[in-house]
C-alpha cells in the first residue's frame, strides 16, 4: 500500500520484514516497525482528539501548542486551530536508534489523516 503525494510518502510493505512502514517528507524518510507505527497512530489519535476538543474555544488567529509524551514518542503540535505542524522525537525502547521528524503545514494534517486511514484499513 502506497500513498505518494508531491511532498510526502506513506508506504506499507510487509515483505520488507521488521521495518515495513515508511514515512517520507521532502528529502528524508524513516522506516518503522509495525509496533512503532501503531504507537504513533494511537498518539496521533489522542492529539487529534485534544485539538478537536479545543477548536471551538480558539479564535482563527490564536496560536496553539499541544504536546504528548509517551515512550518511545514525544509529539508537539504547533500552529493555529486549522493549520499546524508536527514535530516528533523517537527514542527506541531498546536504545538502538533515535530520530526526529518534522511535518510542516499542510503536510501534517494530510499525513495524520492518511496514517489513520492506513492503519484502520488493515483491520
Amino acid at each position: 500500500m502506497l500513498k505518494d503525494q508531491k511532498r510526502w510518502r506513506l508506504l506499507k510493505d510487509t515483505k520488507k520484514g521488521k521495518f515495513c512502514f515508511l514515512i517520507g517528507i521532502d528529502n528524508w524518510s524513516i522506516e518503522l516497525q509495525k509496533s512503532e507505527f501503531y504507537s504513533l497512530y494511537l498518539l496521533l489519535l489522542r492529539l487529534n482528539e485534544q485539538l478537536f476538543s479545543l477548536k471551538n474555544k480558539l479564535m482563527d488567529e490564536e496560536s496553539i501548542t499541544l504536546e504528548i509524551e509517551q515512550l518511545p514518542w514525544f509529539i508537539e503540535l504547533q500552529g493555529k486551530k486549522n493549520e499546524w505542524s508536527l514535530r516528533f522525537v523517537f527514542e527506541s525502547q531498546d536504545h538502538t536508534r533515535s530520530f526526529e521528524m518534522y511535518w510542516p503545514i499542510p503536510i501534517a494534517q494530510n499525513l495524520l489523516f492518511e496514517i489513520k486511514k492506513m492503519w484502520e484499513s488493515m483491520d
